[in-house]
């Protein structure tokens, strides 16, 4: 049976112009694909933002959409460019000037996983890849494009929170004497994705919800928030990393004994997120 693209979870009423998205948090396996990876079960997972999608599954309930992915980070990577086909791993792919990530194993089929570890013996075909696009990458970003089409008719506005996790030994190489540790990393590709008072406002709501957070490094945003982000036509997008060790046991990748506590703390968050939008922010400065 093949993964499935995305699972959608809309309001009761749309009252929100933001578009929650989780793009790595998908963790339904094709059986065949189990059975093709070198790795074990639990090896296979250690590039999932695994939770993420249940941090904030409150969504619905302020009048915003939630989109999570269902296939797993290690099959297709949501996000990354469709082209971003990596010629180590894909029979046909021809290299075409140096992209760090593909180079890396970490393109939009990944070659490895967490700590560069090789997810197959050998290459896929050209067809597999397609496939894979065809079923997964495809669908879920048509779908994205969709609900934040329908943000923008309906509010003159779409903003999109694009929710990921990221270890906590990927902050060491990042951090600088007498500077906390970031717990949130807000990524708008410096300036490029994003109007500088949405990620001001989404900045500010988990400051106040006692989270320490810094911006763009070392996380910026990648695929998602470069293809979506357009603050000139008013649709924008944040890429939010949370530090995984608050909520989980790396190792076993389980929720930890923390995990509703924080998942508390983020409704509170996702209740102030679900009410960006330019006329809240006009009434903000009318006052």
């Amino acid at each position: 049976m093949p993964s499935t693209a995305y699972h959608l979870h809309l309001p009761e009423k749309l009252s929100s112009c933001v578009v929650f998205a989780s793009p790595h948090s998908g963790r339904d396996y094709p059986p065949s694909f189990l059975g093709t990876t070198l790795l074990d079960k639990r090896t296979i997972r250690s590039s999932e933002d695994a939770w993420v999608d249940r941090l904030f599954d409150s969504a619905p309930a302020h009048g915003a959409p939630l989109l999570r992915a269902g296939a797993p980070r290690a099959y297709v990577d949501l996000n990354r460019a469709v082209d971003e086909l990596d010629p180590a791993l894909i029979e046909g792919v021809r290299r075409m000037g140096h992209n760090p990530r593909v180079a890396s194993g970490l393109g939009v089929v990944p070659r490895v996983v967490a700590g560069g570890r090789a997810i197959y013996r050998g290459k896929l075909s050209r067809l597999e890849a397609e496939r894979r696009l065809q079923q997964i990458w495809r669908p879920y970003h048509e779908k994205l494009a969709t609900l934040l089409a329908r943000s923008h008719a309906i509010f003159g506005e779409a903003i999109l929170i694009d929710c990921h996790s990221m270890p906590r030994e990927a902050l060491d190489g990042a951090l600088r004497n007498g500077v906390p540790r970031p717990e949130v990393v807000i990524g708008d590709r410096f300036g490029a994705s994003s109007a500088i008072d949405v990620v001001e406002r989404v900045e500010a709501a988990f400051r106040s919800a006692g989270f320490v957070v810094a911006r763009n490094a070392p996380f910026a945003g990648a695929y998602t928030t470069q293809a979506y982000g357009r603050p000139l036509r008013n649709q924008h997008a944040v890429q939010v990393e949370i530090d995984r060790s608050l909520y989980m046991d790396e190792k076993t990748i389980s929720p930890s004994a923390d995990f509703e506590d924080v998942r508390r703390v983020l409704r509170g968050v996702v209740a102030e997120l679900a009410v960006l939008g330019a006329r809240d922010r006009g009434q903000l400065a009318a006052e």
